[in-house]
Parts: C-alpha cells; sequence; structure tokens
C-alpha cells in the first residue's frame, strides 16, 4: 500500500469547527502534495489528552507504515503538554514520518526545525498552564463576592403552578422525555421528577 499524506486538525468541542485551519491546510495540498495520497483525520477534544479518535487512528496508520508526512495547522493542534509533544516528536522522527507545522513554520526534517518545535512545545504546555490559573483566579475572585454557579439558592423551593403540573402530567400520558418536559415548562429534570413523583 503507498503511504499517504497525513492531514491533522483540531478543535477542543463540539461548539467549534476547523474552517479556520482548512484553507492554509488545502493550499498546501495543492501547492506541495505532488499527487500523493492525502488522508484527513479529525478530531473534537481538548488537547490536554492524546487519547483522541482521529488522532488513533493517525497513530496506528503510521505505527503500520502508511504515513509519508504528517501536516498540522500548528503545533497546539497536537497537543498540549511539552512532554507529549516531545515524545511525539521522537517517535514521528524514529518511523522516518515527515513532519511540518504550517504557522509555525516548523519541519522536523532541520535541527532548526527540531529545535523550534520544542521551543513551541514548551511555550503551549506555558500557555495552557498560565490559561486554567488565569480561571481558577477568576473563580476565586467571584466566589469572594458570592457568585455561585448553577442550581438554586440553597434552600429555596421552586413553585410549581397547577399549569406547569397538568403539562407535565399531560405530557407523562403520551412518554414525552423528562428532558422535554423541563423545556416545556421551565422547570429542571429534578423538579420534573419530584412532581412526578408526589
Amino acid at each position: 500500500m503507498p503511504k499517504h499524506i497525513a492531514i491533522y486538525v483540531r478543535v477542543s468541542s463540539r461548539k467549534q469547527d476547523t474552517r479556520s485551519q482548512e484553507p492554509d491546510l488545502k493550499r498546501w495540498i495543492e501547492a506541495f502534495a505532488d499527487g500523493a495520497s492525502v488522508k484527513w483525520y479529525r478530531d473534537k477534544l481538548s488537547g490536554k489528552t492524546i487519547e483522541r479518535p482521529g488522532w488513533k487512528r493517525l497513530e496506528a496508520d503510521m505505527i503500520a507504515g502508511n504515513v509519508a508526512k504528517i501536516v498540522v495547522w500548528r503545533l497546539d493542534r497536537l497537543g498540549r503538554t511539552a512532554s507529549g509533544l516531545t515524545a511525539l516528536f521522537e517517535d514521528i522522527q524514529r518511523r522516518s514520518v515527515g513532519f511540518e507545522s504550517l504557522r509555525d513554520k516548523v519541519d522536523l526534517a532541520t535541527a532548526a526545525g527540531r529545535l523550534m518545535a520544542n521551543v513551541l512545545a514548551s511555550v503551549a504546555a506555558y500557555e495552557n498552564e498560565v490559561r486554567s490559573e488565569r480561571i481558577i483566579a477568576g473563580q476565586a475572585a467571584a466566589r469572594a463576592t458570592g457568585k455561585t454557579w448553577g442550581g438554586s439558592e440553597k434552600g429555596r423551593r421552586v413553585k410549581v403552578t397547577g399549569e406547569q403540573v397538568t403539562t407535565i402530567r399531560r405530557m407523562h400520558e403520551e412518554d414525552a422525555t423528562k428532558a422535554a418536559m423541563a423545556r416545556a415548562t421551565g422547570l429542571s429534570r429534578p423538579t420534573i421528577y419530584a412532581v412526578l413523583n408526589s
């Protein structure tokens, strides 16, 4: 089986998409793939873990010897831990697989590229840690001013109207889901359960 070029794209959540990454990657394919077979691998998961389905498929193809080169938009699409990225770079080199990060201008075929890849891996890990620290500090400051997240005020009981009870019971008879009942009445699912159990 001839080797292919692996194009890897990743976003951190299902609400995001890869449209910002794809134009540069498509231009690279047109300019440099030279008619080689190209396979896209996609993930919608955090970069904190390497346990991602798209990446696992790419890794399996690489281990099987089917990948000639891996191309990514930016290094942080591969992951956000310095140790994980460094180990990955070593594995890619050991298997004689090419690697290129378009936005970072990193090519592991050169000594300068390998140095830059490791520096950028450390920067990605640093940015991730700083982001986490900012979130924790922001949450602590908000808590200090009395801000809370989720749920209702402790000890407060939600008043359910007769109309809401009627709607819940009717929908229950029609085998509607608890989530549908919650949407229809504006109540939480625990409240729906409490009404049905009363």
